[in-house]
């Protein structure tokens, strides 16, 4: 376990049906104690593991979820293979009631495999879930999703949408690193990754830094958040995250939404046609568009086309609407066919 010394904010008093707008425009992660603590899969949860798999077996239709099983020498991480050109377990397309059969099965193992249904969109998968546990953001349209394991350590990613992630069965940690932080988190394939989300290669349990020696920076700037049943963590948008865990049954109920209008499309899309166009020039021409980019993206503001009529300021006009949006897209397709 990595010692760190700063612990993520906790905030008492705050409910699903009256979230303070500075909790979601907060630019550093937040703990809402007790959160959910009276949300029916809580309670349920805080009986038993029995009486938590119990409820979710009431909604479960039958649709086919994605389960990932590993072997008890994984102790649970969520990883590559020693090859890194495959992964640690193996996945597959099943039903969710035998999954909550082994889970149960192997509660008292001390060295069970690891067994995890990853992201499970609740509105297809368990009908009625979200309407038993709604949270007041509407507003932001949000994705609901499921997650379901034992113990387990799913490696640091960082995610483009904001994040109420709401702990309800079991105890868990997250230990979490802003995103500047990225230059010392060994970054694994960007071609693909469990989750399909890049991650932080260094094993946090044994850190071997003699190979990874930056990662004593990441710890400095580290915050850790342990969760209890009821807990929700806020995490902003970009934040790096490593999610541990603790128990034989845990269930996280995550809310992911954006801040701005999906019609501008990922930032994702953005670096993997700079990596196309930009990573592979000379050092010098790098550093020339760096400049440029610095320019027109990362530092503008309004005062930058003040210069220009507003009927002339084109796609540099903020905020860019959407017929804005679909012209460059639609240059783009064609320029890429090229």
């Amino acid at each position: 376990m990595l010692d760190i010394k700063t612990q993520v904010k906790q905030i008492a008093g705050v409910t699903p049906e009256a979230i303070p707008d500075s909790v979601i425009a907060s630019t550093v992660p937040l703990i809402l104690k007790g959160f959910a603590l009276d949300w029916p899969i809580v309670k349920a949860g805080l009986k038993s593991n029995q009486a938590a798999c119990d409820y979710l077996r009431q909604l479960y239709q039958g649709k086919p979820v994605n389960a990932c099983y590993g072997d008890p020498n994984t102790k649970g991480r969520v990883f590559y293979n020693d090859n890194v050109d495959g992964f640690n377990y193996r996945a597959a397309k099943i039903d969710l009631n035998p999954v909550l059969d082994k889970l149960l099965e192997h509660a008292d193992n001390p060295e069970p495999p690891t067994m995890y249904v990853g992201s499970t969109e609740v509105t297809n998968f368990l009908p009625g879930f979200k309407e038993q546990h709604s949270v007041s953001i509407d507003e932001h349209k949000p994705l609901t999703s499921i997650w379901i394991g034992n113990r387990s350590k799913v490696a640091a990613h960082y995610d483009f949408p904001l994040n109420l992630a709401c702990n309800v069965v079991g105890k868990r940690r997250f230990t979490l690193f802003p995103p500047e932080q990225v230059k010392n988190l060994y970054t694994g394939p960007m071609e693909f990754a469990p989750g399909g989300q890049d991650i932080c290669m260094v094993d946090f349990d044994t850190p071997d830094f003699d190979k990874y020696p930056n990662f004593k920076q990441a710890i400095a700037h580290a915050q850790v958040a342990e969760l209890e049943p009821g807990d929700a963590l806020f995490m902003p948008s970009m934040w790096w995250h490593h999610v541990q865990g603790l128990d034989s049954l845990n269930i996280l109920v995550t809310h992911w939404w954006r801040d701005t209008p999906a019609y501008m499309g990922r930032p994702h899309n953005a670096l993997l046609m700079a990596m196309l166009s930009l990573r592979n020039l000379p050092y010098e021409q790098r550093q020339a568009w760096k400049n440029i980019f610095e320019h027109y993206i990362f530092d503008h503001d309004e005062q930058d086309t003040a210069h220009l009529p507003e009927a002339a300021q084109g796609m540099l006009k903020t905020p860019m609407d959407e017929l804005t949006a679909r012209k460059i897209r639609a240059e783009l397709i064609e320029k890429l066919k090229r």
